[in-house]
């Protein structure tokens, strides 16, 4: 299997790292601390030692002493045991690795008890960057860039058995949805609304549930990593804006994957594709350098006009908006060019599937994909 150089850097103090199931965290975290003392609650004899007896853990890494790391992998399947972590970093000085598929039970159970003890990171699938000339955003849309999917000779099989393993050890065995045959009916019908805002209402209607169970159900799809909820940009100026967040899941393959759709990438799917493809590259390079304060998409109410992106800098704004054609033209910008007279735009972007990068008469850069990634990445994006 092909390694690579991951852009997440350990901190010098102990640390979250949380990321989709596949997504590398293990593979990352024994390549960066050789010498670590390294725990798996995915070992089953283990898991059940310290849920019997939480003071194992402190037996176990007793002998260790002051800066020595410690890597504790899927450690959401015991939150009890950040309160062992915590008395280790305050009694021994230890700095911890924590590894995790999913921050809900944490949320509830116990990581404010490491508040400022411990950083919050993120792991998201291969990007552009890391692939280096490996890089195909043909095959990244198609089967996304979760690592052993990107290095499986049967991607397809694999992201299938991918779907089947989030429900079996996410889901059903953390017992994160009381019905579960309401989730498997809602998951195929969130990923539909990948790259689009949120009907609460249709996507509750069509999966049988609630409102109030779909808005749960979201909230499990953040907090185990696949997607996330973009939020709308109020502008200020003389216009409405439509204020529903858009969901984006983090990795192409895995949302076709749940949504039984995995040969070629047919013409309606490019677009949302390959907007979530953007959305991840710009929130894994975040955690990496200070792009943005925050990210937000705009649209105006009652209108075909919307720019998919507003990336916010102190009182900076950079405007991007992703056409999945690979001819340019010029209407593909009227809806940047809407944007000219906001307060604080130093930069409009148009990223396009197309090959040749260039600049309007008017100042809007139009990147392919491979620029675009290449800029972000040489942490050229804000001019």
């Amino acid at each position: 299997m092909s390694t690579y150089q991951r852009l997440t850097q350990p901190p010098a103090q102990s640390f979250f790292l949380f990321g989709m199931r596949g997504v590398g965290k293990s593979t990352w975290a024994r390549a960066t601390f050789p010498n670590a003392t390294f725990l798996d609650l995915l070992d089953e004899r283990l898991f059940q030692d310290l849920l019997a007896d939480p003071s194992l853990f402190a037996q176990s890494i007793g002998h260790l002493g002051p800066g020595d790391w410690v890597v504790v992998d899927e450690v959401q399947r015991l939150p009890a045991l950040l309160n062992e972590v915590h008395r280790s970093i305050e009694a021994q000085r230890l700095r911890f690795a924590l590894l995790g598929s999913s921050a809900r039970k944490l949320k509830a159970a116990g990581v404010n008890l490491l508040a400022g003890r411990a950083l919050k990171k993120t792991m998201f699938p291969l990007a552009a960057a890391e692939l280096g000339k490996e890089f195909d955003l043909k095959k990244v849309l198609r089967h996304g860039s979760v690592p052993l999917v990107w290095t499986s000779e049967s991607p397809r099989t694999v992201l299938e058995a991918y779907v089947q393993l989030y429900l079996r050890e996410e889901i059903r065995a953390e017992a994160l949805v009381r019905n579960l045959p309401g989730f498997v009916r809602f998951l195929p019908i969130a990923a539909l609304f990948n790259g689009q805002r949120i009907n609460i209402t249709g996507i509750a209607r069509a999966a049988g549930v609630a409102r109030t169970t779909v808005q749960s159900y979201l909230d499990i799809l953040e907090d185990t990593l696949l997607a996330f909820r973009l939020p709308a940009y109020e502008t200020k100026m003389r216009v409405r804006e439509r204020k529903l967040p858009k969901l984006y899941w983090v990795d192409p393959g895995v949302v076709r994957a749940v949504k039984r759709q995995l040969g070629e990438v047919v013409a309606e799917e490019k677009g949302p594709l390959f907007e979530s493809w953007v959305a991840t590259t710009l929130r894994t390079h975040a955690e990496t350098q200070e792009l943005y304060d925050d990210l937000f998409h705009w649209a105006p109410h009652q209108s075909d006009i919307e720019v998919d992106f507003l990336l916010q800098r102190g009182r900076e704004l950079l405007a991007i908006e992703v056409k999945s054609t690979d001819r340019y033209h010029t209407g593909l910008l009227k809806s940047l060019r809407r944007l000219d007279e906001l307060p604080g735009l130093v930069r409009r972007v148009l990223l396009y599937a197309g090959n040749r990068p260039f600049r309007s008469a008017d100042g809007i850069d139009i990147w392919p994909a491979d620029r675009f990634a290449s800029t972000v990445a040489a942490a050229e994006l804000w001019p």
